[in-house]
C-alpha cells in the first residue's frame, strides 16, 4: 500500500523552497519549513504572501483558499520540529557538503520510515544517501522554478532507492499536480544536462565577442522560439548557481562542453551575479529586479546609421525550394520587384504556384487584403536564366546545402550581375567566404539566413565574412527592416548563432537517448515542461529531418573539433537506415501509423 503523505518538511526557504510548500499547501498537506534564523522566517513568509496575493488576482487562488493555504505552512529554525513530519525535503544552497549535513541530521530526527528528497538540480543523491542510515529511501525530487507554475518534477533514484519508494513518490507527484519523470543518478539528469551546455556554449559566445548579448539571445527567442535568450536566462538562474551546476557536470563528464566558460569565474569574482545582485550579463534597476536598463554594453542610438546601406529595389532569387519561395513572398509583399529562378519551366511554375496560394491562404485568413496580394503577384517574374539577374541590386541565393553547387551559382552570378549588386546566400551552416571566394567581388557578399518559413520566421541571421564592406552590412540591416524580420549580426563560422547553440543541445540528447539513461518521451516532456521549451529535441530533429541535422552537426565538428561535436553514432545509423523523421513517416517516432 502506498505511504500517505500529511505532513510534509521543507529545510531552506528561499525562491525554490518557499515555492515547494506553497505547492504542497495548495494541495492540502501541512508543512513545516525550516530556516536558519527569523530574518530568514520573515523573507520566507513574505514572498509567499505575495506569490499567493499574485495567484489570488489571477484568479488561481480565493482569498479563503489564500488564507487558508497559508495557514497550513508553519515555520522554525529548530530542525526538531520535523520529528513527526511524513516526507522531508530539502531545499538549501547547490552545495554538496551542506546539504550532506542537513541529510545527516534529519536521519537522526525522524521516523525510520519518512523518505528524504532532495530538491538538487544536479548534485550526486547517492553522495548524499550514504550520510544517512537510509540510503534505499533517499531520492531526488527536483523541482523547477517557479515551483507553484512549472508542472515537470524529476525524480531520481539511485542505486539503492527501494522500488516501493520510488512509486510512492510517482504517485506523490500526481497527487500534487506535477507530472514526474523518474531518472537515475547522474549529474544535471535530464533538464540541467541538456540545458546548461547550451547555457554554457552562449556564455562562451558572448565572451568570444562573436555575437552581442542581444542579437545572442534574440536569435535563440525568435528563431526557436525560447521563451528567453540563454545569457538572459543566465542571469535568472544566478551566474554563481550556474557555475556550480556546471562544475558538478563537468567534474563527472569531463565534457568540455561543460567546463563553464571562464566568463563566468570573472563575473561571480566581481559580484555581478544576474538579477539577484542587479548585474549580470545585462543590468537591471536594482536587485532582485527583472527590468533591464541600459548599460556600456547596450547599443547606442543611431549607431547603426553610421553607415547608409545601398539603394534595393529589384532582388533575384536563385531556388524554387519551400526557402526560396518563401522569401521570394516576403519581398514581393513588402514592395520589392523579384526575379525568380528556377531550373526548368516545371519548376518555376511550382514556385511560382507556391507563393500565389501561400498569398490565397493569407487573404482568407484576413492578414493580406486581395489588392495587396494582387499588387505582389505583378511584382514576382520568374526565368530559366541566372543572365536575367544582371539588372538586380541584390541577389539572394537559395538553393542546395552543398558548397560546390553554391560556388557554381556565385561564380556566374559574378559574371552576370552588375558592379555594386550584393550577393547573399541563405546558407544555414556553410562558410559564407567560400561562396564569397567564387567571385571578384568579395566585398559585396553577405550571408542572409532567412529561416523556414520565411513567409512567418520573424529571424534573419545576417553573416559578415572578413572581406564584406560595411555598406553591404548595413544594406542587409535595411532590408531586414524593411521585411519587418529581426536582424542579428554575427561572424562567418560554423552554424552562426541559432544552428551553433541548438544543434549539440540536440546531439547531447541523443546521446543521452543513446545511453539508455530516459527515453525520447521523458527527454522531450523535460526539456518542455521543464525548460518551457515549444518542442522537445527528439520532436524537433523528426521534424528538421535527421540527415539534415547530421549534416549540420559534421559541419560543426570539422570546424570546432570538440569531441562533444561529435554527431551521436545513434544519429548517424538512423540516417543510413533511411529513418529521417516526419518526412519518411520515421526517425525517432514512428509516424507511419499516424
Amino acid at each position: 500500500m502506498a505511504r500517505e503523505f500529511e505532513v510534509v518538511g521543507v529545510v531552506g526557504l528561499g525562491t525554490m523552497g518557499a515555492g515547494i510548500a506553497e505547492v504542497f499547501a495548495r494541495n492540502g498537506l501541512r508543512v513545516v519549513g525550516v530556516e536558519l534564523d527569523d530574518a530568514a522566517i520573515a523573507r520566507a513568509r513574505t514572498h509567499l504572501e505575495h506569490s499567493t496575493a499574485r495567484a489570488t488576482e489571477r484568479g488561481k487562488l480565493t482569498e479563503q483558499d489564500a488564507g487558508a493555504l497559508l495557514e497550513r505552512i508553519s515555520m522554525t529554525t529548530d530542525l526538531n520540529d520535523l520529528s513527526e513530519v511524513d516526507l522531508v525535503i530539502e531545499a538549501v544552497p547547490e552545495r554538496l557538503d551542506l546539504k550532506a549535513e542537513i541529510f545527516a541530521a534529519v536521519d537522526k530526527i525522524v521516523r525510520p520510515d519518512v523518505v528524504l528528497a532532495s530538491n538538487t538540480s544536479s548534485l550526486s543523491l547517492t553522495e548524499l544517501s550514504v550520510r544517512t542510515g537510509r540510503p534505499a529511501r533517499v531520492v531526488g525530487m527536483h523541482f523547477f522554478n517557479p515551483a507553484p507554475v512549472q508542472q515537470l518534477v524529476e525524480l531520481v533514484r539511485t542505486v539503492v532507492t527501494e522500488q516501493d519508494v520510488v512509486d510512492d513518490m510517482v504517485a506523490f507527484a500526481g497527487r500534487i499536480g506535477k507530472v514526474p519523470v523518474v531518472i537515475g543518478d547522474r549529474a544535471g539528469f535530464i533538464a540541467n544536462a541538456l540545458l546548461f551546455g547550451y547555457l554554457n556554449h552562449a556564455a562562451r559566445m558572448f565572451e568570444e565577442r562573436y555575437a552581442s548579448r542581444e542579437d545572442i539571445d534574440a536569435a535563440m527567442r525568435f528563431g526557436c522560439g525560447y521563451p528567453m535568450g540563454p545569457l538572459a536566462l543566465l542571469d535568472l538562474i544566478g551566474l554563481d548557481t550556474a557555475y556550480e551546476i556546471l562544475m558538478t557536470m563537468y567534474n563527472q563528464s569531463k565534457n568540455l562542453m561543460h567546463a563553464p566558460t571562464p566568463v563566468f569565474k570573472q563575473m561571480i569574482t566581481a559580484g555581478l551575479l544576474g538579477r539577484k545582485s542587479g548585474r549580470g550579463f545585462y543590468s537591471y534597476d536594482g536587485p532582485d529586479s527583472p527590468k533591464v536598463v541600459a548599460d556600456a554594453h547596450s547599443p547606442a542610438d543611431g549607431a547603426a546609421d553610421a553607415v547608409s546601406g545601398r539603394p534595393v529595389q529589384l532582388v533575384g532569387v536563385v531556388g524554387t525550394g519551400t526557402m526560396a519561395t518563401g522569401i521570394v513572398e516576403v519581398l514581393a509583399k513588402a514592395g520589392l520587384d523579384v526575379v525568380v529562378r528556377g531550373r526548368s519551366e516545371g519548376k518555376i511554375e511550382a514556385a511560382v504556384g507556391a507563393v500565389k496560394r501561400s498569398l490565397d491562404k493569407a487573404v482568407v485568413r484576413g492578414r493580406l487584403s486581395e489588392e495587396d496580394r494582387e499588387a505582389a503577384i505583378a511584382r514576382i517574374r520568374a526565368t530559366v536564366n541566372l543572365e536575367d539577374m544582371a539588372d538586380c541590386d541584390l541577389v539572394i541565393e537559395a538553393v542546395a546545402e552543398e558548397i560546390d553547387i553554391k560556388r557554381a551559382v556565385f561564380e556566374t552570378l559574378d559574371e552576370v550581375c552588375k558592379p555594386g549588386a550584393i550577393l547573399a546566400t541563405t546558407t544555414s551552416s556553410l562558410p559564407v567566404i567560400d561562396c564569397a571566394a567564387a567571385t571578384a567581388r568579395a566585398g559585396d557578399v553577405v550571408g542572409l539566413h532567412f529561416f523556414n518559413p520565411a513567409q512567418v520566421m520573424k529571424l534573419v541571421e545576417v553573416v559578415s565574412t572578413i572581406a564584406t564592406a560595411p555598406d553591404v552590412v548595413a544594406t542587409a540591416r535595411e532590408l531586414c527592416t524593411r521585411l519587418r524580420k529581426h536582424a542579428v549580426f554575427c561572424g562567418d563560422r560554423a552554424g552562426f548563432i541559432v544552428n551553433a547553440l541548438l544543434f549539440p543541445y540536440l546531439n547531447d540528447a541523443v546521446k543521452m537517448l543513446e545511453a539508455h539513461y530516459a527515453s525520447a518521451d521523458d527527454i522531450d516532456a523535460a526539456m518542455k515542461t521543464g525548460c518551457a521549451l515549444p518542442m522537445g529535441p527528439f520532436e524537433l530533429l523528426d521534424v528538421v529531418g535527421l540527415d539534415v541535422s547530421l549534416a549540420i552537426e559534421q559541419t560543426l565538428y570539422q570546424e570546432f573539433r570538440m569531441a562533444g561535436y561529435a554527431p551521436a553514432p545513434l544519429l548517424e545509423h538512423l540516417v543510413t537506415a533511411g529513418r529521417l523523421g516526419r518526412k519518411t513517416g520515421q526517425g525517432f517516432r514512428d509516424y507511419s501509423a499516424r
